[in-house]
């Protein structure tokens, strides 16, 4: 009995702690720094742009292992009959001849128009420019995990107003019938309100399927399950978006200088010069110093096969010069290629340049207009608000037609939406503002 207990006693606590453990995942809510910190861990773009890296790590770690000798081991085995030239001796015979020959060869280059160093220096710009491109894709990620988000939150209050719109106007659905059974409407009265009721219950229902769209983004860019719940946090409504105190030049400046788009174009001018100096190195002639060691047995010999490995060691040792005359304008035309790409490299770096101004003037325009549309939407909501509010009394006391009623609700409506929409743009342009000028994205 008491080993009963004992079990019962730990499969309760087992239990109690799996299911704390599992309200504790459930509850979890994600909040703006959360998403982009986990979607820059996880998201499968930035693998990506992080495995390029290491790539091209690896190709800077190559190219700097071009200047070592390489070491290259041989052995053979050969049987030859009839007149032939012994490969130990080089003696010209008539025989049948076994003859086994080892060896180990090195090949070391000591100048090659300079192109080992500068591949070298290419390798390191291009690993250097990698680092850059990796940023760029982490922030791109964090600017569309800010505006799904935003999207989300937004699609989340829109399912609030329009629950209490339908609440609304299935209320005015009861008062309408109640007014029809007493007489004092007319039947069009009654049915315009349950239009009204199932046009409502309908944005219900189109609001709600917004939102897990919305959910189902943002899952894809933090790579979670479809399955697994995503709860994300609210904002604070009371944050100041309103005051704008920023110098639009200013601001484009500060972008210039730490975007990485802009220090990737610019690695990308100075590797395609690099690509240059490559090229032109084949004009000049290289420089290589060989040597190998080796020795070999014969069939023909009569010293046993150690003593002949002995007798024939051998050992060399020298420098192969090679001089380019003419190659069919090759290096030509590779000089030229390569000038026509350093040519694309700056005009690549202008149009850098330009789209970031362009982000940079949107970003800015689009903030100040929202800024003032919020203020305008904000006080069209509130007339609304009090308009609708004075006529849900009017028809309560039967001095106002359904018609009069729901033109007043969707006006309501507009303006709620109109002010949300207002809201939430303000917040992801002063965010982009944010993040133009070097400072971290958070709400």
């Amino acid at each position: 009995m008491k080993l009963y207990l004992i079990l019962a006693s730990l499969f309760f606590v087992q239990f109690s702690f799996a299911q704390d453990a599992s309200t504790t995942t459930a509850s979890k809510v994600w909040s703006l720094e959360d998403c982009i910190t986990y979607a820059i861990e996880n998201n499968i773009t930035v693998k990506e742009a992080a495995l390029n890296k290491s790539i091209a790590e690896i190709d800077y770690s190559k190219a700097k292992s071009s200047r070592l000798p390489n070491l290259f081991g041989s052995a053979s085995q050969s049987f030859s009959s009839g007149n032939t030239i012994d490969p130990i001796t080089s003696s010209y015979v008539t025989d049948q001849i076994n003859s086994t020959n080892v060896g180990i060869n090195s090949t070391m280059t000591l100048f090659q128009g300079n192109q080992i160093s500068n591949q070298i220096k290419q390798n390191k710009l291009l690993l250097e420019q990698r680092v850059f491109l990796e940023e760029i894709e982490k922030n791109n990620i964090e600017l569309n995990i800010l505006e799904v988000y935003l999207q989300t939150l937004y699609s989340k209050e829109s399912i609030a107003i329009a629950e209490n719109n339908l609440e609304a106007s299935e209320k005015e659905v009861l008062r309408a019938k109640a007014r029809l059974d007493a007489g004092t409407i007319a039947l069009s009265d009654y049915t315009e309100a349950q239009s009204q009721a199932a046009t409502n219950k309908y944005n219900v229902i189109a609001s709600k399927n917004d939102y897990q769209q919305y959910i189902i983004q943002l899952k894809q860019l933090l790579e979670l399950s479809p399955l697994e719940n995503l709860e994300i946090e609210t904002i604070d409504e009371n944050m100041d978006l309103i005051n704008l105190e920023i110098d639009k030049n200013q601001l484009y400046n500060n972008a210039i200088g730490f975007l990485p788009e802009i220090q990737a174009s610019k690695l990308n001018i100075a590797a395609n010069e690099k690509e240059l100096d490559i090229a032109k190195g084949g004009f000049l002639p290289t420089l290589s110093l060989t040597g190998s060691i080796g020795s070999g047995y014969t069939s023909i010999n009569d010293n046993t096969f150690s003593d002949q490995f002995d007798i024939n060691f051998n050992q060399k040792i020298g420098l192969s010069l090679s001089i380019p005359i003419f190659n069919r304008n090759q290096t030509k035309a590779a000089v030229q290629t390569a000038t026509v790409n350093i040519e694309k490299a700056q005009i690549q770096k202008q149009g850098a340049e330009k789209e970031v101004y362009k982000k940079v003037e949107t970003a800015y325009q689009n903030a100040v207009s929202a800024q003032e549309q919020v203020i305008a939407a904000e006080a069209s909501k509130t007339a609304a608000e009090q308009s609708y509010k004075l006529a849900q009394k009017k028809y309560e006391l039967g001095g106002l037609s359904t018609t009069d009623l729901v033109i007043s609700q969707n006006t309501f409506t507009n303006a709620q939406q109109n002010y949300l929409q207002s809201k939430y743009l303000n917040i992801l342009y002063h965010q982009l503002l944010q993040f133009y000028q070097g400072n971290d994205i958070k709400l």
